[in-house]
């Protein structure tokens, strides 16, 4: 006689808590609260926190039971789980950081949602990449090649990707408030080098002899104008305007509000 047994997997429970801007990838009703998980399999801790929303990048350090622990850790029955973002202010040199290093230099790419910002960006003189036909394999593969990009994304899931190893999470929608957020987020504001870089294509400028100008600029701007920079990449040619002007309005307003 042939005897079924139904085996049923022990089902565990842990508790977590995440802080500060991370509960910005959460459902109202479980931001700033302990959220009780239950599992019946092993999982690493960087999976569950990532299947309740949070990327990765977005994390500095875990405790586990006010222990830390990386992401290679496997969450027990009982566990206490508390997820902290990326410090800027108290110095947890002492604890197990997950976020790497600062990088170096600070080169960006940015996925298809954030054009506008990608130009405000070159105008401040930083590297940028962006093409509205990347896919996610070819952001996450720029954002982790030899030039080690900084992912910026409104995709949430691109974050996750294990290539990305630098990202973060644009909150805000509008162009210029998205400038503001990255300025203050990654410090950048002794680092702006205005009008050192094509905010079409991401070229260097450099400065063009004005006769090689004649021609190639409005006849009214080549009599008015002295100085003119050309794009070393798709030749594009820039002048000091009324364009000029405003932004550097908005510039003096971004660094000193």
């Amino acid at each position: 006689m042939n005897i079924n047994q139904n085996v049923c997997a022990t089902v565990s429970s842990a508790t977590i808590r995440f802080y500060e801007e991370l509960n910005d990838f959460l459902p109202l009703q479980k931001r700033k609260h302990d959220i009780t998980i239950t599992f019946r399999q092993r999982n690493s801790i960087k999976d569950l926190i990532e299947s309740l929303g949070i990327p990765h990048t977005e994390i500095d350090l875990i405790l586990v039971n006010q222990t830390p622990v990386d992401f290679s850790y496997i969450v027990r029955d009982q566990d206490r789980i508390s997820v902290y973002p990326v410090f800027e202010s108290f110095d947890i040199s002492s604890l197990n950081r997950l976020r790497p290093q600062p990088l170096r230099y600070l080169r960006f790419v940015l996925d298809i949602h954030l054009g506008k910002l990608a130009k405000y960006l070159r105008m401040l003189g930083f590297d940028t990449l962006y093409a509205n036909h990347y896919s996610d394999t070819e952001l996450a593969t720029l954002a982790s090649s030899g030039e080690k990009r900084i992912l910026l994304t409104r995709d949430v899931g691109l974050l996750k990707h294990k290539l990305v190893s630098h990202g973060y999470f644009v909150r805000t929608t509008q162009p210029r408030q998205q400038l503001v957020e990255i300025v203050e987020r990654f410090d950048l504001k002794k680092l702006v080098t205005p009008f050192k870089r094509c905010v079409h294509c991401n070229g260097c400028l450099t400065p063009l002899e004005k006769p090689a100008a004649q021609g190639r600029v409005p006849a009214q701007i080549y009599q008015d104008l002295d100085k003119f920079v050309l794009c070393d990449s798709c030749q594009q040619i820039y002048w000091q305007g009324s364009h000029y002007d405003r932004m550097m309005k908005f510039i003096r307003f971004l660094l000193n509000p």
